[in-house]
Protein backbone atom coordinates (compact mmCIF):
# COMPACT_ATOMS: atom_id res chain seq x y z
CA UNK A 1 0.00 0.00 0.00
CA UNK A 2 1.35 3.52 -1.09
CA UNK A 3 -0.03 6.80 0.87
CA UNK A 4 0.60 9.66 -1.57
CA UNK A 5 -1.01 13.14 -0.06
CA UNK A 6 -3.41 11.12 2.26
CA UNK A 7 -4.42 8.83 -0.56
CA UNK A 8 -3.82 5.08 -0.95
CA UNK A 9 -2.89 3.85 -4.39
CA UNK A 10 -1.96 0.39 -4.47
CA UNK A 11 1.01 -0.15 -6.81
CA UNK A 12 -0.22 -3.57 -8.29
CA UNK A 13 -3.06 -2.03 -10.13
CA UNK A 14 -3.67 -0.13 -13.55
CA UNK A 15 -5.16 3.29 -13.46
CA UNK A 16 -6.58 5.48 -15.87
CA UNK A 17 -5.21 8.67 -14.31
CA UNK A 18 -7.57 11.54 -15.52
CA UNK A 19 -10.75 9.45 -14.63
CA UNK A 20 -9.64 8.31 -10.98
CA UNK A 21 -10.22 4.58 -12.10
CA UNK A 22 -8.54 1.46 -11.61
CA UNK A 23 -8.09 -2.47 -13.29
CA UNK A 24 -6.97 -5.22 -11.54
CA UNK A 25 -6.46 -8.32 -13.47
CA UNK A 26 -8.12 -11.52 -11.68
CA UNK A 27 -8.74 -14.73 -12.71
CA UNK A 28 -10.67 -16.16 -15.37
CA UNK A 29 -9.07 -13.38 -18.03
CA UNK A 30 -11.13 -10.73 -15.96
CA UNK A 31 -10.32 -7.28 -14.61
CA UNK A 32 -12.02 -5.81 -11.84
CA UNK A 33 -13.00 -1.97 -12.24
CA UNK A 34 -12.84 0.45 -9.21
CA UNK A 35 -12.77 4.35 -8.53
CA UNK A 36 -9.66 5.38 -6.40
CA UNK A 37 -9.60 6.97 -3.43
CA UNK A 38 -8.92 10.39 -4.82
CA UNK A 39 -12.40 9.67 -7.01
CA UNK A 40 -14.09 9.33 -3.49
CA UNK A 41 -12.61 12.73 -2.24
CA UNK A 42 -13.65 14.27 -5.55
CA UNK A 43 -17.18 13.22 -5.30
CA UNK A 44 -17.41 14.72 -1.44
CA UNK A 45 -16.71 11.72 0.73
CA UNK A 46 -20.24 10.33 0.70
CA UNK A 47 -22.09 8.65 -2.67
CA UNK A 48 -26.01 8.79 -2.96
CA UNK A 49 -25.61 6.09 -5.92
CA UNK A 50 -23.81 3.57 -8.05
CA UNK A 51 -25.16 2.86 -10.78
CA UNK A 52 -24.35 -0.15 -13.63
CA UNK A 53 -26.83 -0.66 -16.20
CA UNK A 54 -28.59 -4.03 -16.37
CA UNK A 55 -28.86 -3.72 -19.64
CA UNK A 56 -25.03 -3.05 -20.63
CA UNK A 57 -24.22 -6.66 -18.62
CA UNK A 58 -22.78 -8.56 -21.80
CA UNK A 59 -22.15 -5.49 -23.78
CA UNK A 60 -18.83 -4.70 -24.89
CA UNK A 61 -17.99 -1.58 -23.87
CA UNK A 62 -14.79 0.81 -25.15
CA UNK A 63 -11.37 2.38 -23.43
CA UNK A 64 -12.89 5.39 -21.83
CA UNK A 65 -16.37 5.06 -22.32
CA UNK A 66 -19.03 4.76 -19.07
CA UNK A 67 -19.56 1.52 -17.59
CA UNK A 68 -21.30 3.20 -14.43
CA UNK A 69 -22.63 6.03 -12.82
CA UNK A 70 -21.93 7.85 -9.65
CA UNK A 71 -23.86 10.38 -7.92
CA UNK A 72 -23.20 12.35 -4.91
CA UNK A 73 -24.39 15.73 -3.75
CA UNK A 74 -21.07 17.19 -5.82
CA UNK A 75 -21.05 15.32 -8.22
CA UNK A 76 -22.56 12.89 -11.29
CA UNK A 77 -20.78 11.32 -14.01
CA UNK A 78 -19.59 8.60 -15.90
CA UNK A 79 -17.31 5.31 -14.42
CA UNK A 80 -15.17 5.32 -17.42
CA UNK A 81 -13.99 1.55 -18.50
CA UNK A 82 -9.88 1.48 -17.98
CA UNK A 83 -9.81 -0.86 -21.27
CA UNK A 84 -12.55 -1.84 -23.67
CA UNK A 85 -14.02 -5.73 -23.36
CA UNK A 86 -17.16 -7.04 -22.26
CA UNK A 87 -19.06 -6.30 -19.07
CA UNK A 88 -19.50 -9.43 -17.52
CA UNK A 89 -20.54 -8.50 -13.77
CA UNK A 90 -21.62 -5.18 -11.31
CA UNK A 91 -20.88 -5.34 -7.90
CA UNK A 92 -24.55 -6.04 -6.32
CA UNK A 93 -23.08 -5.16 -2.86
CA UNK A 94 -22.90 -0.95 -4.03
CA UNK A 95 -27.15 -0.85 -4.69
CA UNK A 96 -27.50 -1.50 -0.69
CA UNK A 97 -24.08 0.72 0.09
CA UNK A 98 -22.71 2.39 -2.56
CA UNK A 99 -19.93 4.31 -0.06
CA UNK A 100 -18.21 1.04 0.17
CA UNK A 101 -16.62 2.15 -3.12
CA UNK A 102 -15.20 4.81 -1.30
CA UNK A 103 -14.38 3.09 2.04
CA UNK A 104 -12.93 -0.16 0.97
CA UNK A 105 -12.36 1.06 -2.77
CA UNK A 106 -9.64 -1.01 -3.87
CA UNK A 107 -11.45 -4.77 -2.14
CA UNK A 108 -15.54 -4.54 -1.67
CA UNK A 109 -15.90 -1.83 -3.00
CA UNK A 110 -14.78 -2.64 -6.64
CA UNK A 111 -17.74 -1.59 -9.49
CA UNK A 112 -17.67 -4.11 -12.11
CA UNK A 113 -15.68 -6.99 -14.00
CA UNK A 114 -14.42 -6.97 -17.59
CA UNK A 115 -13.44 -9.33 -20.31
CA UNK A 116 -10.97 -7.36 -22.18
CA UNK A 117 -10.85 -8.17 -25.46
CA UNK A 118 -7.70 -5.49 -25.47
CA UNK A 119 -5.78 -5.60 -22.60
CA UNK A 120 -2.48 -6.26 -23.07
CA UNK A 121 -1.94 -3.93 -25.96
CA UNK A 122 -4.41 -1.43 -23.72
CA UNK A 123 -3.07 -1.57 -20.89
CA UNK A 124 -0.03 0.29 -22.16
CA UNK A 125 -2.36 3.57 -22.05
CA UNK A 126 -2.30 3.09 -18.37
CA UNK A 127 -0.11 3.88 -15.00
CA UNK A 128 1.22 1.21 -12.49
CA UNK A 129 3.85 0.34 -10.50
CA UNK A 130 6.06 3.13 -8.43
CA UNK A 131 6.32 4.68 -11.78
CA UNK A 132 2.41 4.99 -12.11
CA UNK A 133 2.27 6.17 -8.13
CA UNK A 134 5.22 8.98 -9.15
CA UNK A 135 2.46 10.02 -11.96
CA UNK A 136 -0.20 9.84 -9.66
CA UNK A 137 1.50 12.41 -7.32
CA UNK A 138 2.61 14.83 -9.32
CA UNK A 139 -0.89 15.46 -11.08
CA UNK A 140 -2.18 15.46 -7.12
CA UNK A 141 0.19 17.90 -6.55
CA UNK A 142 -0.63 19.85 -9.88
CA UNK A 143 -4.02 19.72 -8.81
CA UNK A 144 -3.88 20.55 -5.02
CA UNK A 145 -5.87 17.68 -4.25
CA UNK A 146 -5.37 15.36 -0.99
CA UNK A 147 -7.69 12.79 0.42
CA UNK A 148 -6.67 13.31 4.62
Amino acid sequence: MTIVRGCNLPEDLYYLLEKHVWAKPIEGGLIRVGMTSVAGKLAGGKLAAITVKAKSIGKEVAQGKSLATVESSKFVGPVPAPATGVLVRANDKLAANPNLAISDPYGEGWIAEVKPSAWDAEKASLITGAAGVAAYQARLEADGVACG
